[in-house]
């Protein structure tokens, strides 16, 4: 990590659970450090596996309604979508619209 300001995370479960963590993470050749922050990176990411896991966690938890969940699956699609035809568009394309943005909306 960076020089950028850090936090520390925790949280508390059980002996046995953790102990469980411990023998996975040694066994797969990680800590968990390692583990947690490869998690939260998928996650910030929006990888798709760990996304999938939330939403079955989100269904199982009854976690946010069926229609708040579709919602935000086809939000994240159309995110993707923007992001392809923007990844398209050359440099100067870019800067061309974000100059035509700033022309209309000043204020931002």
């Amino acid at each position: 990590m960076g020089e950028a300001a850090k936090k520390k995370i925790v949280f508390y479960d059980t002996d046995k659970r953790h102990a469980k963590l411990k023998i996975r993470l040694h066994y797969d050749g990680l800590t968990q450090a390692g583990f947690f922050r490869a998690l939260v990176s998928g996650y910030l990411d929006k990888d798709a596996a760990i996304l999938d896991f939330i939403k079955r966690v989100q269904e199982q938890e009854n976690i946010h309604s069926v229609k708040k969940r579709d919602t935000s699956d086809k939000l994240l699609e159309q995110g993707e979508e923007v992001k392809k035809k923007f990844s398209l568009l050359g440099e100067e394309e870019v800067e061309s619209i974000f100059d035509m943005i700033e022309k209309e909306f000043p204020e931002l």
